[in-house]
């Protein structure tokens, strides 16, 4: 509604994990490195956590992005409510793996001999699994046997397991000491700090297509969403975004303090926007 009022080409605070979006802080390059180091040398189990609207999902497909024209099979599970058999199904599936039939026996032996085939073809092949604190730990137990498919120097496939900081405290649980004890790299996502974010503000508008220098987020306003977000990606996405639109609505060419006061206002219930 607001971009073309604004000179941009497209919305540039969607929530949607965009990886064209992407804003590298320090903690997100940190934790693409990571990532990227943890795949192409073939560590096996990785770790990633971070708070509700870190950016996790967005960095796991920027990585996926990165590795699309590699030598690198790709599946992502985005809904880990899964039993045990489903969740192999679905990774067959993700890896375009055909089985002669879909009981758990077949669709284990059907990975091994596509993750053999694959590796001495030179591909290495990567599962992430997103919200991965949901996982129960027999399915969790599951993902461990899959780690056990290696040769007798790499592993065949590498799994990251991507969750909220409740990820930690169910590895921890005794029944899974030997899935903790495989994860080789672990990593916590934490939020922007003040210039970060004012630096992520910028990138996104640019992004979508402001003109390189123009900023209508006064400093104020900027100061605003950050005591109001603290920080996280996806809530700055939200309040930018109401900011934006209220002041469209107003007719103005910037952000002030009082725009994103009321936008905080509307985007939380408590009010509408005055005239």
């Amino acid at each position: 509604m607001y971009e073309e009022y604004f000179g941009l080409r497209e919305t540039p605070f969607n929530i949607t994990p965009d990886p064209r979006f992407i804003f590298f802080s320090r903690k997100h390059l940190d934790a693409f490195s990571c990532l990227l180091y943890g795949i192409e040398s073939r560590k096996g189990f990785i770790q990633i956590t971070g708070e509700i609207g870190a950016g996790k999902t967005t960095l796991c497909r920027a990585v996926l992005d990165k590795l699309k024209d590699g030598h690198t099979h790709t599946a992502l599970i985005l809904n880990p409510s899964l039993s045990e058999l489903h969740l192999l199904r679905t990774i067959a599936e993700d890896l375009g793996i055909v089985l002669k039939s879909r009981n758990k026996k077949e669709c284990f032996d059907g990975l091994n001999r596509f993750l053999l085939e694959e590796f001495h073809k030179g591909y290495n092949t990567v599962l992430i699994i997103d919200e991965a604190q949901d996982l129960n730990t027999k399915t969790l137990e599951q993902i461990r046997l899959l780690s056990n498919l290696e040769t007798n120097r790499e592993k065949l496939i590498q799994i990251v397991l991507v969750g909220q900081p409740e990820l930690r405290e169910t590895l921890n649980h005794p029944s899974l000491a030997q899935l903790r004890q495989r994860v080789t790299i672990r990593f916590h996502l934490t939020a922007l700090d003040r210039r970060e974010m004012e630096e992520y503000i910028v990138h996104r508008l640019s992004v979508a297509g402001m003109p390189e220098g123009l900023n209508p987020f006064l400093p104020q306003a900027i100061d605003f969403i950050y005591d109001k977000s603290d920080g996280v990606p996806r809530l700055i996405n939200k309040l930018c975004d109401m900011s934006l639109l209220a002041a469209y609505a107003r007719n103005l060419r910037y952000v002030d303090e009082k725009i994103a006061e009321e936008a905080y206002s509307e985007s939380e219930g408590v009010s509408v926007l005055s005239s």
